[in-house]
């Protein structure tokens, strides 16, 4: 009896189930269509080949214990059939080879099966079972924020909340490289086929993952030093009434407030702030999206998420444009196009919420300066929410002004000055100017203290 095997199958890890179970005997089929989509896909660093390719050594191992006769048939694909892999140029490959040698076809593809069976083949179809747990939840309890594994280390967590959390180690042993690969290739075939999970992005080395609530990071070399994943999963979901804000900060975050950073370090709760200020726009009646990558927050159907990987951002601000939503949450703004982005969006009339790292509240500020002419700057941003451990911590607003700046004296010094104030107290704690060719932001407190 001979057997035939898909790339799906390969990196689902079926086969060599098969084989230690003694479910393939004789000859096992592999084409070297599946053995060139695997080594494409291993030369773009992509997780799925290099995991297909150990998942091939080890095929080899366990036949030649086995006594079983591996065969590799067909033509390579040329690069035209590589690029229509995903339209079906492969499998429909490795389907005739099949037929010409009068093979069982194994596959976890459901269309594959449909299309093996239509040419007459027998199939032996893996369909997908689901999972009430994977095995990376079970390092989480509800205690657990995030997991980290990787290869040659023992398994650690972190344990507690924003305000006060430990890194625990959670595993009496050494995590091997097979056992990272294992739970990594779990997750990449679960999360294929849950409607709540996708594979938000893979490049070279690097693979991010939504599985459920789970946002989950795979790295292997030369990208990584070893195998690694990291998950993380949020543990409390808050609304704005949990942080106990003013009267008067709700009613801007109402009425005035339609550029928001909310800033702080990583790991301070930023996200979590975003996701409560976008329920509380959506409770008002307001339409609200997100611009995510990865998207991970938390967040009700009626909120859409979009993710900057799987568009130019380009043809993203158009689309917000035509969908006019009242608020967006733009989670993270990283780069120079994430910053023109914003300010394109918050120019138009979109309110913009910005989540960015700053470990200061003026330093979210600072990271637009260079970006933008000095007078535009109120127009993006108008207010900055500083969270620090889950709180916030300080509120800071914006406005422009024409005077002369403090620690100067001459009228003829007067200029246009965004004056940066404490939103709740109105101390006047911060001045944005043009000096020369650079703008200077200057702490005011500091100046009244020299001046003594």
């Amino acid at each position: 009896m001979k057997f035939v095997v898909d790339t799906s199958a390969i990196i689902k890890g079926k086969i060599s189930e098969l084989i230690k179970e003694g479910k393939i005997k004789n000859e096992l089929i592999i084409p070297n269509a599946v053995v060139s989509e695997l080594e494409n896909q291993a030369n773009k660093r992509q997780t799925t080949g290099e995991i297909g390719l150990e998942e091939l050594k080890k095929i080899n191992e366990l036949a030649k214990k086995n006594q079983i006769k591996i065969s590799f048939l067909g033509e390579r694909p040329n690069d035209t059939q590589i690029k229509l892999a995903k339209a079906g140029e492969i499998d429909a490959m490795i389907r005739q080879i099949a037929v010409e040698n009068k093979a069982i076809l194994i596959t976890c593809d459901r269309v594959q099966a449909a299309s093996g069976k239509a040419y007459g083949l027998n199939v032996i179809y893996f369909e997908p079972i689901p999972k009430s747990k994977l095995k990376i939840e079970e390092f989480f309890d509800e205690d657990t924020m995030s997991v980290h594994l990787k290869e040659g280390v023992v398994a650690y967590a972190k344990k507690g909340s924003p305000r006060k959390w430990s890194y625990d180690v959670i595993s009496k042993k050494e995590l091997t490289k097979e056992e990272i690969i294992n739970i990594a290739k779990e997750i990449i075939e679960y999360t294929r086929v849950d409607d709540e999970s996708y594979i938000e992005s893979e490049k070279k080395g690097i693979m991010i993952v939504q599985y459920k609530r789970y946002r989950i990071i795979i790295t292997e070399p030369p990208f990584s030093d070893g195998w690694e994943i990291t998950a993380v999963k949020p543990i409390k979901k808050l609304t704005i009434n949990d942080y106990k804000i003013s009267n008067k900060l709700k009613e801007r975050l109402k009425e005035k407030a339609e550029g928001i950073l909310i800033s702080g370090s990583p790991g301070s709760g930023k996200s979590t702030f975003a996701q409560a200020l976008a329920e509380f726009y959506l409770e008002m009646g307001k339409i609200v999206k997100t611009i995510e990558s990865p998207r991970d927050l938390i967040l009700p159907k009626e909120v859409t998420q979009y993710s900057k990987n799987y568009v130019n951002l380009n043809s993203l601000r158009d689309l917000l444009l035509l969908t006019r939503p009242d608020y967006t949450i733009f989670d993270e703004v990283r780069n120079k196009e994430d910053f023109h982005l914003f300010t394109d969006l918050r120019l138009s009339g979109i309110g913009l919420i910005g989540v960015i790292h700053a470990s200061e509240p003026k330093d979210a500020i600072q990271r637009f300066v260079r970006r933008l002419d000095l007078g535009m700057i109120p127009s993006v941003i108008d207010t900055v929410i500083f969270i620090d451990k889950g709180k916030i911590k300080k509120v800071l607003s914006l406005n422009m002004r024409v005077k002369v700046p403090i620690g100067m004296k001459k009228k003829d010094l007067s200029r246009p000055i965004v004056e940066i104030r404490d939103f709740l107290t109105n101390k006047l704690e911060f001045e944005m100017y043009t000096y020369g060719d650079e703008t200077v932001i200057i702490p005011t407190k500091e100046k009244k203290e020299r001046r003594r």
